[in-house]
């Protein structure tokens, strides 16, 4: 792979989620901008290894995009005389003209002062948050759209077939053109009506980029970045919602760890044996002081309570300093805001750092049982890591096949197998 193509590579990572949300904006139609995206960057790929990166590569990818787009409706348009094709040709074709130094529409940061409308990708979220979509279209459009996730990955996530996921994609892009529903941050008085989804998408988006489902990769650090960014906006436009706070806090506090959860190797560390001089001291100031003011300022919800279950890690000047009690109890408490088999699964972790691992054994025999976590393999994982403590080696090895026949991301698979190797070399 060449620089170029690096360069590109990169750019498609950090940059076509953004891209996307403003090819979206201007061209009116998710399915458009998403083929415009694919060949813009298509046309990156042969233009730049010649001609060098544009001083302005997103600018340069969403005109490129916008052309791609007015060019394959003009042939739609041709071919088969379609009166909707027309119409958004016309209509696309009397946008403003756009900058290429800035990629800044000439004309629009008059006319849109308010940085919220300006910025496209939280439009995008809201977009797709409309009380029109059921809950599941909204989160899995905005993660197919804004994460550029693969459909099969969120059907994944969502624990439904992929046909399943795919046709309820195409139904929630098709709700937003035939209801017309506005590209725009709502007025504040519609705010509340979509705020959980909106949270919801950016603390699925953070969590995809903290822990990868998938892939080579383990942390997505544009994707980190992203959520946060989103976050901070989210808590400037509703400050006196505690749960914006909270969100942002957690984010905070859970990424504050990022440069210490991974050796020079790509291998996973612990967060038991973790370099915490790594850990971002600036980040965890102000995840804290966040935790705080959504802990007074409300009775807490779920992401409060999670980002005091992530401030009781980074208060702990060890691991072996660690409040595991006060953990296991707030995990009790998120357990009656949020009911879940993977809050239940977590807790049993922290009940088995108080109590034991032969609980933690008890606490996930229970959870099989209920069949709920089928298929998830941190629940193996944890069993062969409470099986690991106890010196149980057989049933360790066993729980690591396990985890390792329902792992998809590369670098948990390399962890689980090292793992493995341990526990079967003690058996022996």
């Amino acid at each position: 792979m060449n620089t170029e193509q690096i360069a590109i590579d990169k750019i498609y990572r950090e940059e076509s989620g953004r891209i996307l949300a403003t090819l979206i904006r201007l061209l009116g139609s998710f399915d458009l901008a998403e083929e415009a995206t694919q060949e813009a960057f298509a046309a990156a790929l042969e233009q730049w290894p010649h001609q060098g990166t544009p001083m302005n590569p997103r600018a340069w990818l969403v005109s490129t995009g916008r052309n791609k787009a007015v060019d394959l409706l003009r042939r739609r348009a041709r071919f088969e005389n379609k009166r909707e094709e027309l119409q958004r040709l016309a209509a696309i074709e009397e946008q403003l003209a756009l900058d290429p130094e800035d990629g800044v529409l000439i004309g629009e940061i008059e006319t849109l002062s308010d940085p919220m409308q300006r910025d496209d990708r939280l439009r995008l979220i809201f977009t797709c948050c409309h009380p029109a979509l059921m809950l599941e279209a909204q989160v899995a459009l905005t993660l197919r759209t804004l994460c550029g996730l693969a459909t099969d990955e969120i059907a994944k996530a969502f624990l439904v077939p992929t046909p399943t996921m795919a046709r309820r994609l195409v139904r929630a892009k098709a709700k937003i053109r035939d209801a017309r529903i506005p590209y725009r941050v709502p007025p504040k008085e519609e705010l509340r009506d979509r705020l959980a989804a909106v949270t919801l998408v950016v603390y699925l988006v953070f969590n995809e980029g903290y822990n990868a489902a998938s892939g080579d990769v383990m942390i997505r650090r544009e994707l980190c970045a992203e959520a946060i960014r989103l976050g901070r906006l989210l808590w400037e436009l509703l400050p006196r919602e505690a749960e914006t706070g909270g969100l942002l806090a957690l984010m905070l506090l859970h990424d504050s760890r990022r440069d210490a959860r991974m050796n020079g190797d790509e291998e996973i560390v612990l967060l038991e044996e973790q370099n915490r001089s790594l850990w971002k001291q600036e980040q965890i100031r102000e995840g804290l002081a966040l935790t705080e003011t959504a802990l007074r300022s409300a009775p807490p919800g779920p992401y409060s309570v999670q980002a005091a279950i992530a401030a009781v890690h980074a208060r702990a000047k060890s691991a072996e300093e660690t409040d595991w009690a006060q953990i296991a109890a707030l995990y009790d408490v998120l357990l009656r805001l949020q009911p879940s088999p993977v809050i239940e699964l977590n807790r049993a972790v922290a009940v088995a750092m108080v109590r034991g691992a032969s609980e933690g054994i008890r606490l996930l025999n229970e959870l099989e049982l209920k069949g709920e976590l089928r298929g998830y393999y941190l629940l193996p994982a944890a069993r062969g890591d409470f099986s690991r403590r106890l010196n149980q080696w057989v049933a360790a090895a066993d729980a690591y096949r396990q985890a390792l026949s329902l792992v998809s991301n590369d670098a948990e698979r390399r962890f689980l197998v090292k793992r493995l190797a341990e526990a079967e070399s003690k058996m022996e």
